[in-house]
């Protein structure tokens, strides 16, 4: 049965210890899914799925050899463990990493090809310099005065909160900056500046792999984060537009809005942390709307089983099967 459920995929920075742990140990969908996508990474795979579920992991979480492949193989296990439940998206939005993750619910990527890409990219972007994002609570317009010349805005999630990347340097003295002019900044889970130009030779190295994979029109409405509008077909079959997600700026809160314009939905976050429902629940067009926004999974590690389990109880309890007539 249809329902009026638009699912949010987190990215990068939503990642943290014990994530999803316990439901992977509780629910067989679940466990099913990730499995089957460490399989296709073969060795690495089992050494990330070692480091997730172990004590002691040899790579840090917040290394993007660890973040990216989890919060992939997390965001599509999530989705297809809904979909075991009955509950079928009408509509995607990923942010950053997370929209390959749509990508691949809304078919225009087969599993095991956005796998292969995410593992180039992975090896890809680790060769880049190192560096970090910034999430600032102040709007793009307040933050430029301040703004070393490498550092870049990286998303804008809403009016007043938005992401800033750059190399190291660079962007620790964009945060002295910022903190002195007594402007909110925290640092996000990320060794990497993600969204900055300066990784864009490196993610142009996935063209080759892109250009030779089978891309196709999205089967479900995608609301890129890239574009802040409908995934377009010439845009999903475009491997220039996946090879430079990685160097671009995300534009989170403009897809939201054009999610929120097709009508009421029930936002439901897929993946760890409660971040984008935070944002969802924030956004005036939602509000607007009617719509209402729920996470999967709880803020921090513990409590998964029972908290997707309520999240899929509230969503049956939310949702009509009408909901074909709310997008355009």
């Amino acid at each position: 049965m249809t329902r009026s459920v638009v699912l949010l995929v987190p990215g990068q920075g939503a990642q943290h210890p014990g994530m999803a742990v316990e439901l992977y140990h509780a629910h067989d969908g679940f466990r099913a899914a990730v499995d089957e996508v460490f399989a296709l990474w073969g060795g690495e795979g089992a050494r990330i799925r070692a480091d997730w579920l172990g004590p002691d992991p040899e790579i840090d979480l917040d290394d993007l050899r660890r973040s990216q492949p989890l919060l992939f193989a997390i965001g599509y296990a999530l989705a297809t463990a809904l979909r075991g439940e009955g509950i079928e998206p009408v509509a995607l939005a990923g942010h950053s990493v997370g929209e390959v993750v749509a990508a691949v619910i809304a078919g225009v990527f087969r599993l095991r090809d956005a796998a292969e890409v995410l593992a180039e990219r992975v090896a890809q972007l680790a060769e880049g310099p190192p560096g970090g994002m910034l999430a600032v609570a102040a709007s793009v317009a307040e933050v430029i005065p301040y703004l070393d010349a490498e550092v870049h805005v990286g998303a804008v999630n809403a009016a007043r909160q938005i992401m800033l990347a750059g190399p190291s340097g660079p962007l620790a003295n964009t945060a002295r900056r910022l903190r002195a002019a007594e402007l909110t900044v925290r640092p996000v889970r990320t060794r990497n500046p993600f969204h900055s130009p300066v990784l864009a030779p490196y993610a142009d190295r996935a063209l080759p792999t892109l250009r030779r994979l089978p891309l196709a029109p999205p089967a479900l409405p995608v609301y890129s984060g890239y574009t802040g509008k409908l995934l377009t077909a010439p845009e999903a079959t475009d491997p220039a537009f996946w090879a430079a997600q990685p160097a671009r700026p995300v534009h989170f809160a403009d897809a939201l809005t054009a999610a929120a314009e097709s009508g009421g939905h029930l936002f439901v976050e897929t993946g760890p942390g409660q971040s984008l429902t935070a944002l969802a629940r924030r956004h005036p067009a939602i509000t607007a709307a009617g719509s209402r926004a729920l996470a999967l999974l709880p803020a921090r590690a513990g409590g998964d089983a029972a908290k997707f389990t309520s999240t899929v109880a509230e969503i049956f309890a939310a949702t009509t099967p009408t909901s074909e007539a709310l997008l355009p």
